[in-house]
């Protein structure tokens, strides 16, 4: 499998843009207004600085385990049809809000069969149309036991980029980072007939360090 080394320390690089922009108009503000104009943009740099944090995380072992792929809260446990693969499934919904650690990571390990990205519009992640009406980047991956897992990136009400940094042919370990959704959204998993889910709906989850389900 990938290498799972840790390639973010702290803060994501995704981030460091945000974050160094955010740094010179506060230091600018405060040299030329003084820290109570300033003391505004400290706290917008604060917020900013918290979005893009990118801690490393213990990742369970269990063979059949899936991993949460994002930080966030459970919405959706549910029988579906997968809109990727047609085939009948147990979908579990994570959103995360302006306030969760935004880096995805693989909740299996498995190969990267096919990559979909679909354009679309920037409804409250939080509903259940978001998940066939926003913007998504979708991944098909297929683990050494041959199950397939749908792994769906789903921009938000204030997300406006989907990033993701694996095609297909890729090999990804559990846990290892593959994109980032920048400000508010979610994350849906699309798992096989037979899947044990291992929370319930309003459970708080962390990426990677989370067990969602048993795969059967």
């Amino acid at each position: 499998m990938a290498n799972n080394n840790y390639p973010h320390p702290i803060l994501a690089r995704e981030g460091w843009p945000f974050i160094a922009l955010a740094l010179v108009i506060t230091l600018v503000i405060q040299s030329t207004a003084g820290f109570l104009l300033a003391l505004p943009f400290w706290i917008l740099l604060a917020f900013v600085v918290q979005f893009f944090r990118d801690p490393p995380r213990p990742i369970p072992q269990g063979a059949k385990d899936v991993l949460s792929p994002a930080d966030g809260r459970i919405v959706a446990i549910e029988p579906v049809r997968d809109p990727y693969l047609d085939r009948d499934c147990l979908k579990i919904s994570v959103f995360m809000n302006v306030f969760n650690v935004h880096s995805n990571r693989s909740p299996v390990d498995g190969e990267v069969v096919q990559r979909w990205y679909n354009a679309g519009r920037f409804v409250n992640a939080a509903l259940d149309k978001a998940s066939i009406e926003n913007e998504r980047n979708a991944l098909h991956l297929r683990t050494r036991d041959g199950m397939d897992v749908t792994c769906v990136q789903v921009a938000g009400l204030i997300a406006r980029r989907i990033l993701c940094y694996v095609e297909a042919g890729a090999q990804l370990a559990r846990g290892q980072r593959y994109g980032f959704i920048r400000f508010g959204s979610r994350v849906d998993l699309y798992l096989p007939v037979g899947t044990r889910a291992r929370v319930t709906i309003g459970d708080k989850v962390s990426a990677s360090s989370t067990v969602l389900a048993e795969l059967p």
